[in-house]
């Protein structure tokens, strides 16, 4: 473990903190006085008013399972970095209101990640992990058993990132730990289980949809982000074309049709739906929807999540939201003949249905329809639009150029 002697006076412009990048828990940051700034060669820079605090400098090299170089700093420069760093990400309230509102936030959601820590290196981890995820806007987290050991890996634009590497014999109890916190049953790792996961972090509500699989390697766990600050974009923010936004608004105004979302999985169809019912959203309309499950919690909207184990399927749960006098309903996939004919004559009937279908193609909505019994006849008179969607990655602000493509790249696109 290396040590700066020198004093910094102010960490603002280090990476991590310029970048909100959390690798440790609020409180034992807080506890403790000490912050990570920066990574250099594989070693990690940590600011602390204290460079004799052994034990806690131990803990984060052990954690990150990397060399350290301590950096002094004064203790108001330490503080003010960790709130910059933790705290700012809420910017619509200032530390002392999050400050204020986190006791109410963990017992709503249960806990909080910033307002616990724990003894337990496991659950230690597990925090950090979920932290990172939530802070660099990750859509899911992979805990892969393999034949080298244990990795974590982020998927951030679409890529899957390798975080950590913990130890192998940490793999069982993180996988115990989730199941734990997801209410599944810990002594079952023969079968798959699903699972949700509800925190907060400062004041921000997050859900993480709990997939479990065995391998012969162990058991696999996957989660998914549900952040529901990110998907209330409104129809604005989700970088719709001009003409297609103008055309998809006026569908959604509609008395009454068949409004469709289309792409692969992940793409952002579940977002799209609720931004176009989040605009339409003004209390004066009955709207409803079934999902499985539902990702987030609308006000104003009664929303049914699917119960296969008491038949509860879309097609059933759709039929009995018919009865509850709807203007809008919004059906989370069309997956079989029955939901769409029903989806078919709601939308015949002086009902707006949305909904999605997994194809790669807009025209291709029609094509699947047909293809599970659908008359074309019923069709026409009923979808008003279809719209399909990929999620683009972005470029990096900071690190982008310009370059000339190949003549060959131009005339293929």
């Amino acid at each position: 473990m290396r040590k700066e002697h020198l004093p910094i006076e102010d960490l603002s412009d280090f990476p991590f903190i310029q970048e909100k990048k959390t690798l440790v828990p609020y409180l034992f940051a807080k506890t403790e006085g000490l912050i990570p700034l920066q990574e250099k060669e594989g070693i990690i820079w940590v600011a602390t008013a204290n460079v004799e605090n052994f034990d806690a400098l131990e803990e984060i090299r052990l954690l990150l399972q990397k060399e350290l170089q301590t950096v002094y700093a004064p203790k108001s420069a330490v503080e003010k970095a960790i709130e910059q760093c933790y705290r700012e990400k809420n910017a619509a309230i200032s530390p002392p209101e999050i400050a204020t509102s986190l006791p109410k936030t963990a017992s709503s959601s249960g806990y909080d990640l910033l307002e616990h820590s724990s003894e337990n290196p496991v659950v230690r981890l597990l925090n950090v992990i979920f932290i990172e995820a939530i802070s660099s806007g990750a859509s899911d987290v992979h805990f892969e058993p393999v034949d080298a050991g244990f990795f974590v890996r982020f998927r951030i634009d679409g890529v899957l990132q390798k975080r950590y590497e913990p130890a192998v014999d940490m793999q069982k109890p993180m996988v115990v730990r989730i199941k734990v916190m997801a209410n599944l049953d810990i002594a079952e790792s023969r079968l798959p289980q699903d699972g949700r996961i509800k925190l907060s972090m400062g004041g921000r509500e997050v859900d993480f949809r709990v997939s479990t699989l065995p391998t012969h390697l162990g058991e696999r766990v996957v989660l998914r982000l549900l952040d529901k600050s990110n998907v209330l974009l409104g129809l604005k923010k989700i970088n719709m074309p001009s003409p297609i936004l103008d055309r998809f608004r006026r569908d959604i105004q509609s008395p009454e049709g068949l409004v469709l979302v289309t792409g692969p999985t992940g793409s952002g169809k579940t977002t799209t739906l609720y931004s176009a019912i989040n605009e339409l959203n003004a209390g004066e309309t009955n709207i409803m929807t079934i999902e499985d499950p539902v990702e987030y919690k609308l006000t104003l909207i009664a929303q049914i999540g699917v119960n296969p184990k008491i038949e509860l399927t879309f097609s059933a749960g759709f039929r009995h939201i018919l009865r509850q006098d709807p203007d809008v309903i919004m059906i989370g996939e069309i997956r079989d003949v029955e939901t769409a004919e029903i989806a078919i004559q709601a939308s015949l009937t002086g009902h707006l249905v949305f909904s999605t279908l997994h194809t790669n193609d807009a025209p291709s909505a029609i094509t699947r329809l047909v293809e599970m019994g659908i008359e074309p006849y019923l069709l026409s008179s009923s979808v008003i639009g279809v719209v399909a969607q990929r999620l683009v990655r972005k470029i990096c602000p900071k690190c982008k150029e310009p370059y000339d493509p190949a003549k060959d790249s131009v005339e293929s696109l």
